[in-house]
């Protein structure tokens, strides 16, 4: 029997009482120069974003052991109540409200979505209202956490995992997601373009991964060289359709309109994706590797990831190139990761973190006026070279920032529930230690 723990609950009791406090009642809602077309395709936008989450959850919980599939896929799912709730008390303000500094939100411009069902539209979404454009970006906050618990799988503890996933949505993926998208963001102001999210969504998590993946060590599985097999392949198979299918969403959906803009993001999502697929299972058998379902479905998803930053603003062609080259750079540092003694479970850091370093390089070098207008200094591959040192240098920042502060939160969150479970716990496995539920056998 797990002690008893009330602050939790109350926490979720004193919030649902701010909304009865605060209830945000509209004054006049807007719908001047609210496109139809646009709203519609961009609700369908944010449902497809929403669903890539249990789509993460199968791809996550089909690759651990069978004794960690639930919990493994429950951190998922948590994640979609947890930050859904956060989002709406402080998280969108802090990621979109009046800048400070350019570095963060005020916490109060949308406190309990104050004036978003009648706001007027956001800047870059003026054609969609203001709600439809926060609820689409709730979804990328959601899953940004998610993915960081492919590194700790296995190993940690559920409640501080809860912890954790609060503190870097409030400490690093808002304040990134600020910098990056909001008009006065200072790397947004620097001229660093980032289409849907390949350094707020994809750098964060990767290097918030490689800091716990450090922090919470070697299970003991991997010491003592006794790793399961995956638990279900066809999990990680099903999980990377609904990966792919909601990355439209993901990546076009960024476009904030039904344009041609979101169609050429579109179809760049897709090429990179099949690309990556082919290139990392073709990679492995250039290597003398079978080619194998668990590889297409890694390489499918680092082209993804990829293309991210890229999406709308390369052509489609270059899309194949950058898929391609992500997904060989990322099986090459997975190899490595395997050499080392780093235990980084799920290989977050390989997948999602290189892969949105070589897409946001990849950005800086490939970027045309001719695919989207908003780029104003073209990429390297055009002659000009601006755009792609303020990649560079974004790179820099934003690793040094969220793998920082990442371990720093880690700290802290162990200081307040341990984060790792016990010897014991791990050996009976996460799915009874954590939720006292487990698989049945077929």
């Amino acid at each position: 029997m797990q002690k008893a723990s009330y602050f939790p609950l109350a926490l979720l009791l004193l919030v649902s009482v701010l909304g009865v406090l605060y209830p945000s009642v509209p004054t006049q809602i807007v719908t001047e120069g609210i496109n139809a077309g646009d709203t519609a395709w961009m609700l369908v936008a944010a449902a497809l974003v929403l669903l890539m989450t249990p789509g993460l959850a199968y791809f996550y919980g089909g690759m651990v052991n069978n004794k960690n599939v639930i919990s493994t896929m429950l951190q998922s799912f948590i994640a979609m109540g947890v930050i859904s709730v956060l989002w709406v008390v402080c998280g969108f303000s802090l990621a979109f409200g009046d800048s400070i500094g350019g570095v963060i939100g005020n916490p109060t411009t949308f406190f309990m979505f104050k004036g978003v069902l009648d706001g007027k539209p956001w800047e870059f979404a003026p054609t969609i209202p203001l709600v439809v454009f926060a609820f689409f970006q709730l979804k990328f906050a959601v899953i940004t956490p998610a993915l960081v618990t492919g590194s700790m799988a296995e190993r940690i503890n559920f409640r501080s995992y809860v912890l954790f996933i609060v503190l870097f949505s409030l400490f690093v993926y808002m304040p990134l997601a600020h910098w990056t998208w909001h008009p006065n963001g200072f790397l947004l102001k620097m001229g660093v373009l980032d289409f849907a999210g390949g350094t707020v969504v994809h750098m964060s998590a990767g290097w918030a991964a490689l800091a716990g993946a450090i922090y919470l060590k070697r299970r003991r599985s991997q010491i003592e060289s006794n790793i399961f097999p995956p638990a279900n392949i066809p999990f990680v198979l099903l999980g990377t359709g609904l990966l792919w299918f909601g990355w439209f969403g993901f990546n076009a959906g960024s476009a904030v309109s039904a344009s041609a803009l979101a169609a050429s993001a579109f179809a760049t999502t897709n090429t990179a994706a099949a690309a990556a697929g082919l290139a990392w299972v073709l990679f492995d058998a250039a290597k003398g590797k079978k080619v194998s379902a668990l590889g297409f479905a890694i390489g499918a998803v680092v082209g993804l990831v990829a293309i991210t930053p890229a999406a709308g603003f390369v052509t489609i062609p270059t899309s194949i190139f950058i898929g391609t080259i992500a997904a060989i750079v990322s099986n090459v540092v997975a190899h490595l990761r395997t050499k080392s003694s780093l235990d980084d479970t799920l290989d977050v850091f390989p997948c999602h973190g290189v892969g949105g370093m070589v897409g946001m390089v990849m950005t800086g070098i490939f970027a045309s006026k001719g695919v989207n207008s908003a780029v104003t200094v073209e990429g390297l591959a055009f002659g000009e070279t601006g755009l792609f040192v303020q990649h560079i240098i974004a790179l820099v920042v934003v690793s040094v920032f969220a793998f920082g502060m990442s371990y720093l939160l880690l700290v802290v969150t162990n200081a307040i529930l341990p984060l790792r479970v016990t010897e014991e716990d791990e050996k009976v496995g996460l799915d009874v230690s954590q939720h006292d539920e487990f698989l049945v056998d077929a």
